[in-house]
């Protein structure tokens, strides 16, 4: 009687944490996205031997029910679009009459693909599990494992860090489908329009030690965007639609 006693009591704080990695993972996300419609002014800078070595533009407009539209401000890529609806991601180019069908893992620059900055929200795309509780002096993380919901998901699984006291995303291990280690993302938070959110995801892989990318949210506001732009076929018959 004891000993089922003394096994009741250890499986508690497992199946405590384990309720909870979903909140934990929700809490994570208020410091990625704003709720509601918002656009995104993102900016992606390549380092080589810690030197900029090349940067892009792009806002990004999200709505509700992962539906995402980046648009391209760089002068060399004017007109370059990339549309996502649930798991489907099109890339929708000037001089072209259709979309072209791609993946979350299209490359835009560096290590920074089109999953990484259209996809704002883990706990839409993933269930969480709790792995363990870190301390470190005053503060510590608790480190989580993300599965994927479905399919069309930019990556297969992801070993997230959460600090102990806040939530703040600190780092991710994220893995492709067929569980290689794609590259490891690092967060930094600062105000931003007046809330304190991830303003910077700093990219790195194993193979190129010598480069890095950064993601950069420069800035977000409420902004609803007409829902005729988040259709591939409107977007490729109006090109040169002013869209802001």
């Amino acid at each position: 009687m004891y000993r089922i006693l003394f096994t009741l009591i250890m499986l508690i704080p497992a199946v405590s944490h384990a309720k909870n990695a979903d909140d934990l993972v929700k809490a994570a996300d208020e410091y990625r996205q704003s709720a509601g419609e918002i656009i995104v002014n993102t900016v992606i800078k390549l380092y080589k031997d810690n030197k900029l070595d090349r940067e892009r533009a792009y806002d990004v407009y999200i709505k509700p029910d992962r539906q995402s539209l980046v648009i391209s401000k760089t002068p060399s890529e004017k007109g370059q679009k990339v549309l996502m609806i649930d798991d489907k991601f099109w890339l929708l180019l000037p001089k072209t009459k259709r979309p072209i069908r791609i993946t979350p893992m299209q490359k835009l620059l560096g290590e920074a693909s089109t999953g990484d900055i259209a996809t704002m929200k883990w706990h839409e795309d993933y269930s969480a599990e709790y792995v363990s509780t870190h301390d470190i002096s005053e503060s510590g993380y608790n480190e989580l494992l993300l599965k994927a919901k479905r399919k069309g998901v930019t990556y297969k699984k992801i070993h997230l860090s959460l600090a102990s006291e806040t939530n703040i995303p600190l780092r991710a291990e994220l893995f492709l489908t067929s569980g290689k280690l794609a590259k490891i993302a690092y967060f930094e938070v600062s105000d931003i329009s007046g809330r304190e959110q991830i303003s910077k995801m700093i990219l790195k892989d194993k193979i190129n030690k010598n480069q890095y990318t950064e993601v950069e949210y420069i800035a977000n506001e409420p902004y609803t965007l007409n829902q005729k732009y988040f259709n591939p076929a409107y977007l490729a018959r109006n090109p040169s639609a002013n869209i802001r």
